[in-house]
């Protein structure tokens, strides 16, 4: 299935993909439809295409931190969380969430200097990537599931489709915020995402609800097309260029590679680089394509002059709130994965295909604009956002692409038809410090949707194993900080209050009921926030004077065959999760490439 070194080592290919991640299989499926079109994948993980821990779902994070799946990434000690260090981490190993943004959001990308990335390519792409197979009748008798017939795809290869089971947790985090006069979105698909409403997850129904994701998707229905070859355990160092340039730019002429412990080179006709928003940029200041500063630190000789490498990194932070559940309800969550005996009879009902707890998802959500749930904290928020704005505008501490940035993300907080904040059902116990006991658990998450603190991530040496530096400055921009206090209050003060939450609850956990005041929670905040796994930006999609990396057709600026297709191109943080949007590039990309239909 996959290939040997030798069908890889020295040979040429029409593409060389640099990242059998998301977008990068995506890219290269495509690709692959076309029998005269030559490919190669240089994937740094192992092959692990049937193992359980990736396609089944009721070990959530099992994978996280093993360096069999795992880069195991830490950032560099965070100024604004107490000195901590963050893990951060794909389809393979996410929680499934089939999640798209509000159409504004997208439309910003167009806005931005690229002309074609709107939400109409969006939703063309997304669509084109779907197949979507509706709740069955068991599930609509548990809970109403709506959906956008035109709003979802039909035939495509990635499986989606909804949860097998809905939770008694589910209920009571819609009705806490019905209570609270927030409406159920029937359609969360069509380019607005306001309100609570039951996502869709990307698992196989056909396939005993087990995980759909890329290489289910792109990669095994062309395993046998002998000009498609993906080479695991090959960890990309550096794109090599010709010595004679076209113009100004620079012709890319193959990628080398460590395979065995061993330095080898595959020659390429165009190259696409596919690594993900963090070894991205470090794989391009290798490449001699970054900022003079990093490069010369890091004894790279200088090829492109790219200030914006590494720069404008954006994630999603999450923080949440624990609960113990009522034990007398029948409640089904994830806590029992943590007994042995549990997991070893959920693993018998599987391979039985029968139902069990391994065909769940996450499935409740709520994305809220920040007026709708606070008015008199968004109207004073907003104000003082735009006064420091302005006050860096005239102190000349921005950037051109940074200025207009901020304006638009100012403009989006004042949108009472764009969500500022995400809260999310997680059934089962997923806070900190305290080691959960042997009880069902509800957490309420929340997460940071549009950060005002930038980011960065930069290679440390000029050695290719050695991991980035990263350092996403989280918090940085106090105003950062200051939401997160007030959507971890509403959480605990508002919705954890209402009758219907109540009633299925018998204590707080995490961070406690002595958790009160603001400098109290602040403190919690900082100790135990993490990572939404949902990193951007680091080679962004901007005009150059902007401190782009990629032009609107994802070629590196000062080459004429490198590009870029993974979230890092992503230049403003979207409402929502990544994982429909790492499709929607890999799509984008082979629309561009003309790639026949």
């Amino acid at each position: 299935m996959v290939a040997h070194l030798s069908e890889v080592a020295g040979q040429l290919f029409d593409y060389v993909i640099i990242g059998a991640g998301t977008s990068g299989l995506t890219v290269a499926g495509r690709l692959a439809e076309d029998p005269e079109i030559s490919v190669a994948v240089l994937e740094a993980g192992e092959a692990l295409l049937d193992d359980p821990k990736i396609l089944l779902g009721g070990g959530f994070g099992s994978t996280w931190g093993n360096p069999k799946y795992d880069w195991a990434f830490t950032t560099v000690p965070q100024t604004h969380e107490n000195d901590r260090t963050i893990p951060g981490g794909s389809s393979g190993m996410n929680f499934y969430g089939w999640i798209k943004p509000p159409a504004q959001d997208v439309d910003v990308f167009e806005e931005l200097g690229n002309p074609g990335w709107n939400w109409e390519s969006y939703q063309r792409c997304t669509k084109r990537c779907e197949n979507f197979t509706p709740a069955n009748e068991s599930q609509l008798k548990a809970y109403p599931h709506t959906f956008g017939e035109d709003s979802h795809g039909k035939g495509g290869p990635l499986q989606t489709t909804v949860a097998l089971m809905t939770y008694i947790t589910d209920k009571l985090f819609l009705d806490a915020f019905s209570a609270q006069g927030v409406k159920f979105n029937e359609d969360p698909y069509g380019g607005n995402i306001n309100g609570t409403w039951m996502s869709a997850s990307s698992l196989d129904r056909s396939k005993k609800w087990t995980r759909s994701y890329s290489a289910t998707a792109y990669y095994l229905p062309h395993k046998d097309n002998p000009k498609f070859k993906v080479l695991t355990e090959a960890f990309a160092s550096r794109v090599i260029f010709a010595d004679e340039s076209v113009g100004n730019d620079l012709v890319a002429i193959g990628v080398e590679f460590i395979h065995g412990g061993k330095t080898h080179f595959v020659r390429a006709k165009e190259v696409i680089i596919s690594a993900g928003t963090i070894k991205t940029p470090q794989i391009l200041e290798l490449s001699g394509i970054g900022g003079p500063d990093i490069l010369k630190r890091i004894g790279v000789p200088l090829k492109i002059d790219l200030p914006g490498v590494g720069e404008n990194v954006q994630d999603h932070l999450l923080f949440s709130i624990s609960y113990e559940l009522d034990q007398s309800l029948p409640h089904e969550t994830f806590d029992g994965f943590r007994d042995p005996e549990f997991a070893k009879e959920q693993a018998r009902l599987q391979e039985l295909d029968e139902d069990n707890r391994h065909r769940y998802g996450i499935s409740a959500y709520a994305y809220l604009p920040l007026a709708e749930i606070l008015p008199e904290f968004a109207d004073s928020f907003a104000k003082r956002v735009g006064a420091w704005i302005e006050e860096q505008k005239k102190d000349g501490k921005l950037n051109p692409g940074l200025e207009e940035q901020l304006d638009i993300q100012l403009r989006i907080l004042k949108d009472k038809d764009v969500p500022d904040v995400e809260f999310v059902s997680f059934p089962g116990y997923m806070s900190f410090p305290t080691l959960p006991e042997n009880k069902n658990h509800i957490s309420l998450i929340s997460f940071l949707q549009h950060p005002l603190s930038r980011g960065t991530i930069h290679a440390k040496s000029n050695n290719p194993l050695e991991q980035p530096a990263i350092d996403p400055h989280y918090f940085a921009n106090g105003f950062d900080l200051e939401l997160t206090v007030e959507q971890m209050k509403y959480m605990k003060n508002v919705i954890a209050t209402t009758d219907s939450f109540k009633s299925g609850i018998v204590r707080e956990i995490d961070p406690g009921p002595a958790t009160l005041t603001d400098e109290q929670i602040r403190d919690y905040v900082k100790k135990t926030c993490g990572s939404g796994l949902h990193a951007v930006g680091s080679a962004s999609m901007l005009p150059r004077e902007k401190n782009g990396v990629v032009d609107p057709e994802l070629k590196v600026y000062g080459t004429t065959n490198v590009r870029v297709a993974d979230l890092s191109i992503i230049p403003l943080q979207l409402a929502g999760h990544t994982q429909a949007t790492a499709y929607y590039v890999g799509e984008r990309l082979a629309e561009i490439l003309q790639v026949p239909r």
